[in-house]
């Protein structure tokens, strides 16, 4: 059912392409890079996962806010991105557990956004066009002062945005008298992928963007981990810098989609803007070592350099993507160090690859046991 009452929104993309739709959450204006996720469900989850800062998300699925939101489903503090664009909007929802509806819970965090869009066609042109800028906006009605306020949105490319997400002071996750201490150089960290470490007797200290080496080093955890987050790794030297004194050093290293990119740019290995990227949970991996596919969830719009990977001595290509053959995961010969792009946290998704916080906790153990006998 159309809602007549909303006011009149509209969407424009960088090319010049103009939507008309109903506005949805806060009424204003909001720019960003427009990308689509196919997931069919999780748009909670979506909304506030730190990597989409900057980004305005298209659900493919016609129906969005029929479920409502739980405070227990969130990723982060507070939604992350820049604005919404929906096909069918519920205002209301049917699941008891809700605590509020969608579109309370967008106005409450000031996230623009705009319903009644013909996504099928709009995901269509941006799949053929690639990635590009636009802007939402509900509160302005002529085409030039809209165009003008969205050639001011900054380019995704070379943009630096980690920091921006990044807890400003550490924290800590899960049980101080875990087994194994991991530092984690939070880039844009899902709560999820914590919690999946906590629950595998693991103690985490999460080091805002910037720290240095020393800083998490003086810790003396038994393994560091790269986290997820937003933004061009290419503009990230600091982190790059920090994860190889980390792979200097020949302590365990896991990276996940960001923290993917920033070990491969430590290793040598540059990355690139894709034309549209990978956001869904049912993207194929192949994992090299096993043989078997892995049905996975992902959310990056950079990847890193196959040629060069392939080229690589010192590196091992542990998963590629079914779809398009990208790399989907990587090992450092010789260190006990490896990352994949994709998300094995999966919240939301399928759970084919959280064995992978498994084989980090493997790896650090043996680590342990290596260092006990040289002492």
């Amino acid at each position: 059912m159309k809602n007549t009452q909303a006011p009149e929104a509209y969407l424009m993309l960088q090319d010049g392409q103009v939507y008309r739709g109903k506005a949805i959450g806060k009424i204003g204006t909001a720019g960003g890079e427009i990308c689509f996720n196919t997931g069919m469900t999780g748009y909670q989850e979506i909304y506030t996962d730190p990597s989409y800062f900057g980004q305005i998300i298209v659900n493919t699925t016609s129906h969005i806010g029929n479920y409502g939101t739980l405070s227990t489903e969130q990723e982060s503090e507070r939604p992350k991105i820049n604005g919404l664009v929906v096909n069918t909007f519920s205002r209301d929802y049917s699941r008891n557990m809700a605590q509020q509806s969608l579109n309370d819970y967008l106005v409450n965090h000031d996230v623009v956004g705009i319903s009644e869009i013909d996504t099928r066609k709009l995901v269509r042109h941006i799949r053929h066009q690639g990635a590009m800028n636009a802007i939402i906006t509900s509160e302005l009605t002529d085409m030039e002062e809209i165009k003008a306020r969205l050639q001011e949105v900054p380019d995704m490319n070379g943009l630096e945005l980690a920091s921006k997400v990044s807890t400003e002071k550490p924290y800590f996750v899960g049980d101080k008298d875990a087994s194994i201490k991991i530092a984690v150089l939070d880039l844009g960290v899902k709560k999820s992928i914590l919690s999946n470490f906590a629950r595998r007797d693991c103690y985490l200290q999460v080091f805002p963007a910037h720290s240095s080496f020393q800083e998490m080093a003086a810790w003396q955890p038994d393994g560091y981990f790269i986290s997820n987050g937003p933004g061009d790794p290419a503009a990230m030297p600091y982190a790059v810098q920090t994860v190889k004194q980390m792979l200097d050093q020949q302590y365990p290293v896991f990276g996940i989609c960001l923290g993917h990119q920033i070990l491969a740019l430590a290793c040598g290995v540059s990355t690139y803007k894709m034309h549209h990227g990978h956001r869904g949970i049912n993207h194929p991996v192949l994992n090299l070592d096993t043989g078997l596919c892995e049905v996975t969830s992902q959310n990056h719009g950079f990847g890193v350099d196959a040629e060069k990977i392939e080229a690589a001595k010192h590196l091992i290509v542990t998963h590629k993507n079914l779809n398009d053959d990208t790399i989907e995961g990587i090992k450092v010969q010789g260190k006990p160090a490896f990352s994949v792009q994709y998300h094995p946290e999966a919240s939301p998704g399928p759970h084919d690859s959280r064995y992978l916080f498994d084989q980090f906790v493997a790896v650090i153990r043996s680590y342990q046991k290596s260092e006990t006998i040289k002492n």
